[in-house]
């Protein structure tokens, strides 16, 4: 196991490396110079070398990624073209609305589609096992911002029981008013993601019921939640850890529309400023800061995976 973890971290690393490349390569490929967003319509020659004196682009490629590369060792994302505020403070302000927005949201959807997958694989000769595999069908197409303009239509306009976006000035000081101004958003994700994700826990419980071991708890005098419980629960856990770690990733990153929907100023609204700034120090950061959650959640995931399922194990010091 520690071999394996000593692995997964090196490709942690690399994976982070390579990502970082092409975050710079395919801004570099837009159209335009990164000093543009210093400069107006009528900058004079002698401003245009200035301003790409200021950011770097007067420098080689390399130069330019060598320069950035050494800022992250050093845990400095740089400084905003626009602002002049260094970025790491200003993710990590934005991070305390993104990640309360995505771990809750997450929580909310594990809880509805643990519910909606299980009652509808147990109950599947139901009218109501039925219904509920058609729900989680349905909402895969439904978009996350459709549903948020639904929520805000109903609940903010019509009924005024919540906000229809927004977040406190104070930000958490008043820890009641933020939670409201998350309601919305949180449900608006949630909905999407429990629909998605309780397809996979009704496949994965649809397994669990089918197989042999199950049969074998059951015949020996067991309930069928008792053998779930018992029997099945880490069995099937296995192959719904992974896509549990795939659906926060996508939280995540889907909290660009929704932060827009509802105007939260999260990760989703910096990044939008500024690509329309062409502020290429907040974009940087922004998708930094978000590949690295993504690694370190599919890395979790993995782990986890293994620390779960014994089996996984044993094959990682057989391939030893």
């Amino acid at each position: 196991m520690l071999a394996y973890l000593l692995r997964r971290l090196g490709f942690l690393v690399v994976s982070l490396v390579v990502a970082m490349v092409v975050i710079f390569v395919l801004l570099r490929l837009l159209p335009g110079d990164p000093a543009n967003a210093l400069l107006s319509v009528d900058a004079t020659p002698e401003q245009i070398a200035a301003a790409r004196a200021q950011v770097g682009s007067d420098q080689p490629l390399i130069q330019q990624f060598a320069s950035w590369a050494a800022q992250l060792l050093r845990l400095d994302l740089g400084d905003s073209y626009i602002s002049s505020r260094p970025v790491g403070p200003e993710i990590a302000a934005r991070m305390a609305i993104t990640l309360p927005l995505t771990f809750l949201a997450f929580g909310v959807a594990l809880i509805i589609s643990v519910v909606v997958g299980i009652t509808a694989a147990v109950k599947s000769d139901r009218w109501y096992g039925i219904v509920l595999s058609g729900f989680s069908q349905l909402g895969v197409a439904v978009p996350v911002f459709w549903v948020g303009v639904i929520l805000v239509w109903v609940f903010a306009l019509d009924l005024g029981l919540l906000p229809s976006g927004g977040f406190p000035r104070d930000d958490w000081a008043d820890p009641a008013a933020a939670l409201r101004s998350l309601v919305l958003p949180v449900a608006a994700i949630a909905i999407v993601m429990s629909a998605s994700l309780s397809r996979y826990v009704r496949s994965a419980t649809l397994d669990v019921l089918g197989s042999d071991y199950l049969r074998t708890a059951r015949a020996g005098g067991s309930g069928l939640a008792e053998a779930l419980l018992r029997h099945g629960l880490r069995n099937g856990a296995v192959p719904v850890i992974a896509v549990l770690g795939i659906e926060l990733s996508t939280t995540l990153l889907g909290a660009v529309v929704v932060e827009s929907v509802f105007s939260l100023p999260g990760l989703g609204s910096m990044l939008l400023t500024g690509i329309e700034q062409h502020d290429y120090a907040n974009i940087q950061g922004v998708l930094v800061v978000s590949t690295l959650f993504v690694l370190l959640v599919g890395f979790a995931a993995d782990i986890v995976q293994r620390l779960v399922d014994p089996r996984l194990r044993t094959s990682v010091s057989g391939n030893r």
